[in-house]
């Protein structure tokens, strides 16, 4: 299989790991850009290189512009053509409260990670890839959100919120600024996933799912983010740009 490479913003666990086991899986070596090269990096380095793939760990903030070229730098020592960005990297609100009573501090983190960072890390990547060669593999951007993008509001993170509407417009801004350099840009939305950052709100949750909130009535799971990633990635929408996919089991569709 003809190696190719992606990078995967907070690749080191939860969504992030398995959007990188399924692209290693798939035939990419995987650039991870995430805090730290903790026991949570070197589990999903080893889960990468088992699916016979190459795997480059940088510890970067990503919210710190002046990383990013880091970042381009060590995909780049990977053997394979770049191919592929995922800006996976995101935080949730400090504290689920009151809009009201929210903080400044809480409104800039998540404007800093899951919106500045992103928008810069994929100019610079896409200024780095250039025009397509025709005969070359196919490339992509795929930014993972969420149902509260557009669907679902969560007034008790309304910074997340906020942050994730905005990647999605980013989403389809860059769709249309890059299809002519032959770059694809997608969003998915992921909904209620069984990760770290919802261990917290498990019990609400459970209820939830139980109480018919979610039609494929379950948890979602980062593997089920993983393969869309993947299969984007891949070219598997080959004539689609700047479309949002729905992973969340039905969870966007309303019942009247």
């Amino acid at each position: 299989m003809t190696a190719r490479t992606a990078i995967v913003t907070g690749g080191r666990r939860g969504l992030g790991r398995a959007i990188a086991m399924e692209l290693a899986q798939s035939g990419f070596d995987v650039a991870i850009a995430d805090l730290d090269r903790d026991d949570d990096a070197t589990e999903t380095i080893a889960a990468v290189e088992a699916a016979g793939r190459q795997a480059r760990f940088i510890a970067v903030d990503i919210a710190d512009l002046d990383s990013h070229e880091a970042v381009l730098a060590a995909a780049a020592s990977l053997p394979g053509p770049l191919c592929t960005l995922v800006n996976n990297a995101g935080v949730s609100s400090m504290v689920r409260g009151d809009m009201l009573e929210l903080s400044v501090e809480s409104f800039d983190r998540s404007i800093a990670v899951n919106l500045r960072a992103a928008f810069f890390l994929t100019q610079l990547f896409a200024r780095r890839l250039g025009p397509a060669d025709p005969a070359g593999p196919f490339r992509s951007i795929v930014n993972i959100t969420s149902v509260n993008a557009a669907d679902v509001l969560a007034p008790t993170r309304a910074d997340y919120g906020m942050s994730k509407a905005a990647m999605s417009m980013m989403s389809r801004l860059f769709a249309l600024r890059l299809a002519e350099l032959g770059i694809h840009v997608y969003e998915v939305r992921p909904g209620i996933m069984r990760t770290g950052m919802t261990a917290p709100s498990a019990a609400r949750y459970d209820a939830f799912v139980a109480s018919g909130g979610v039609p494929i009535a379950r948890w979602g799971t980062p593997d089920d983010v993983g393969r869309a990633v993947a299969m984007l990635a891949n070219g598997g929408l080959g004539f689609t740009t700047g479309s949002a996919i729905e992973v969340d089991g039905g969870m966007h569709l309303h019942a009247v």
